[in-house]
């Protein structure tokens, strides 16, 4: 059955022609159970011409591997690649004595920016430590084949491309195993295998910003290659004995028929990659095309029944079914965690944008908002066991730099958690540990996993209180907490503006969540001594800078100055929710005036990630219009066609003053979040369905979101009203419900795997 749907699907997306704009095609059945709704044709991609650059390929992946099919055949391209690939070249600087806090805060008292710079920022500039891409495989189709049309199913993570003269090219990344395939009905096309030009001539020299430059630059020798008559293959040496190894290998498949797969395979997983990656194609190619796209198929069956919605929006809908589809691409447990590209590393000769490294001044964390409600924590947990993994990093690294007890971690790392460099306000924050926290306390809450409380959750939580509690021992001159320096992403970028003398709402806000939750925790755990200590330490802090209209300033006395991207002043309000609408009308208040200074400071220096985001924070707000908006400005105007975000406009319309195509992620990921968001949040105790809906979106549904406390929620809302909710109870306990009625409370004490159905 599998692989009849699959040729429907594939069907289906080349008939596909244009989004439907009217309400009808998406409208509910009135009564029923809520089904799945799996992603159909309109959802996916459908080129008619074909993608001329790597960052418009139909995306592939698994978490490990990825792929990026793109050209019309004359070539057609895979670019590939593998989330391990890393240049991991310490930096020299970081290694120093003079390396510490303590020096740092005295070079800025003494305006020595230079030193500064040459120290905690040129290292950046340099080329390594970086991710590194695997290549390309270029499949050359004679010029009596013309491009007709490509697709790539979302349903099975299949991409398509047809000729006129009716060959077909099917490719997918098969969803578990670390293998690409590939399937040619017709006359086969001529295999070529290019490595990366690691060894090439270093040209123009790169701005240090966002472009790091040439892949030459890193100084690597020559790719070793080899093939046969039906393979080909390199070896590519890298940095300090990392070497990797990618194998193709194509074989007939009956009649008209060839089949190719390769992978890719690096020194991490043993010390002959060439032979893992050999082993690995040979057995996809004896399993078969038919018997691979049956286990990967049924794996993305799985993946969209986990959650589904419809809502009458077209573009909303399509983005948050494109954007799920990437995340479950990107993110698995057995995986290193999704960096700025993922598995998506640029292929153009050059290191990808900003190294392709893990920033934790919003990136990671931004690309995992999706996995809570939207019933996806086993797959996110390869973020939470790679930061626990890397602590013993982040221990050494708070010991030696901040010279500290506990725990906090760099804001830019490589794969192994290290210190990389760059702007130094934020590359050395107090309180990156403490927004990395907070993924460990949203698994607890959405879980409800006791074990992961005991032996994760608080552990991780108690271990960046234990360091702030330190770092923040030094008081203001009312007697408060604050930090010897302070900063606020990306306020002032990287001038020394950026270092604030009093708290940041950014950092205070986390202060504050830290201690309040590590007591919270604590509380859950039996640990009362511990409870009181967080408790005490929470009360020395002071209340959040607002503005003479009661909006959250940047810090005291400091208004946001102009149109910003990051809204680091309102962590506050989301994600940490300790400024919440459901508090009351003072904190109402706030919320509504730091989101009416954030309308007159306008959206000229927004990026695409900042209009995802943007549509969080208008769902907390219970403002479904302006979530709605924010959500369609990012689908339509900061996205390329396959949608990838780019940060800049592509719009034209002036939503934005960057224009640049910069290609990351965290805003392709804090888009479904933010959807889900507007349809359930549960973020107070108090479950609540469609809390952000426009009053035009009439007739909507969603399949499975999960609330805290691991309750499981589908719920339909038809004509304007909520008529359905099903409810499973992972774990059990005290469900609370916002009757959709009147939004009186309904409570159930539930039993684990109890379901109940409400109809109103």
């Amino acid at each position: 059955m599998i692989i009849r749907l699959c040729t429907l699907l594939t069907a289906a997306t080349l008939a596909y022609a244009q989004i439907p704009q009217v309400e009808t095609y998406h409208r509910p059945a009135p009564t029923g159970e809520v089904r799945v709704h799996y992603p159909e044709p309109r959802h996916g991609l459908a080129y008619a011409t074909p993608a001329t650059t790597w960052d418009e390929g139909h995306p592939l992946g698994n978490g490990i591997t990825g792929a990026l099919v793109w050209g019309g055949g004359r070539p057609l391209r895979i670019s590939i690649d593998r989330a391990d690939l890393w240049d991991l070249r310490k930096v020299p600087e970081f290694e120093g004595p003079g390396y510490k806090f303590s020096v740092m805060k005295r070079w800025h008292t003494e305006g020595r920016v230079q030193d500064l710079l040459r120290v905690y920022e040129d290292p950046y500039r340099r080329p390594a430590p970086t991710r590194i891409p695997a290549g390309r495989i270029e499949l050359d189709y004679p010029e009596a084949a013309a491009f007709r049309d490509s697709s790539l199913s979302l349903a099975n993570a299949l991409s398509t491309t047809n000729w006129t003269n009716a060959a077909r090219a099917e490719i997918l990344v098969h969803a578990v195993e670390p293998v690409g395939l590939a399937r040619f009905t017709g006359p086969p096309p001529a295999i070529r295998l290019i490595a990366p030009p690691f060894s090439g001539k270093v040209g123009e020299a790169a701005s240090g910003k966002i472009d790091a430059g040439d892949l030459a630059q890193l100084g690597y020798p020559a790719p070793v290659t080899s093939a046969g008559p039906s393979w080909q293959a390199y070896s590519q040496q890298g940095a300090e004995g990392f070497h990797f190894a990618v194998y193709v290998e194509s074989r007939p498949a009956g009649r008209d028929r060839t089949l190719m797969a390769w992978s890719i395979a690096s020194s991490f997983e043993g010390p002959d990659p060439l032979s893992i990656a050999r082993t690995r194609v040979q057995s996809a190619l004896q399993s078969g095309w038919e018997r691979m796209l049956i286990s990967h198929s049924a794996w993305w069956r799985a993946f969209w029944e986990r959650s589904s919605l419809r809502v009458p929006d077209p573009v909303i809908e399509r983005q948050w079914y494109l954007d799920t589809y990437k995340w479950g691409a990107a993110a698995r447990r057995a995986a290193p965690p999704i960096t700025l590209q993922a598995v998506w590393t640029a292929d153009n000769g050059k290191l990808p944008p900003w190294k392709g490294d893990y920033h934790h001044d919003l990136n990671t964390q931004l690309s995992y908002w999706p996995a809570y409600s939207g019933n996806r924590l086993d797959d996110a947990l390869g973020y939470l066991d790679w930061l626990w993994k890397t602590r013993d990093t982040a221990f050494a690294w708070t010991r030696e730099f901040f010279e500290l007890p506990g725990l906090n971690v760099p804001m830019t790392a490589d794969l192994n958690g290290r210190q990389i460099g760059g702007w130094r306000q934020y590359t050395h924050s107090a309180t990156t540990s403490a927004w990395l926290a907070h993924h460990f306390y949203l698994h607890w809450r959405y879980s409800r996993d006791r074990d992961f409380l005991q032996s994760r959750a608080y552990p991780y939580l108690r271990d960046v209180a234990v360091f702030l509690d330190a770092f923040t021992a030094v008081k203001d001159a009312a007697g408060k907490r604050t930090h010897p320096l302070s900063s606020s992403p990306e306020i002032n970028d990287n001038r020394p503006s950026a270092w604030f003398d009093s708290v940041t709402n950014y950092d205070l806000a986390l202060d504050r969540w830290v201690f309040e939750k590590a007591a919270e925790l604590a509380a859950a755990l039996g640990l009362p001594e511990e409870e009181r200590h967080w408790r005490g330490v929470l009360s020395q802090f002071p209340d959040f800078a607002l503005a003479g209209d009661g909006g959250l300033l940047v810090a005291p006395a400091y208004p946001l100055a102009a149109s910003h991207r990051h809204f680091s002043h309102l962590m506050a309000v989301h994600p940490l929710g300790l400024i919440d609408w459901a508090q009351g009308d003072a904190s109402q208040h706030t919320i509504r005036a730091s989101l009416d200074e954030l309308d007159r400071k306008g959206t000229d220096l927004w990026c695409g990630y900042s209009y995802s985001w943007l549509g969080s924070m208008r769902a907390r707000a219970r403002d479904g219009a302006g979530a709605a908006r924010a959500l369609e400005i990012f689908a339509t105007a900061f996205t390329l066609r396959n949608s990838f975000h780019v940060n800049g406009d592509q719009s034209g319309k002036g939503y934005s003053k960057f224009t640049y195509r910069p290609f990351t992620l965290e805003g392709n990921f804090a888009m479904p979040a933010a959807l889900q968001e507007m349809l359930l949040q549960s973020h107070t105790g108090r479950i609540v369905l469609f809390p952000a809906v426009p009053d035009s979106w009439k007739n909507v549904e969603f399949r499975t979101l999960r609330a805290e406390g691991a309750f499981l929620l589908s719920a339909r809302r038809s004509n304007g009203r909520v008529t359905r909710v099903e409810i499973t109870a992972e774990k059990g306990g005290a469900l609370r419900l916002a009757s959709p009625k009147d939004g009186s409370l309904i409570e159930l004490a539930l039993r684990a795997g109890e379901q109940r159905v409400l109809t109103f």
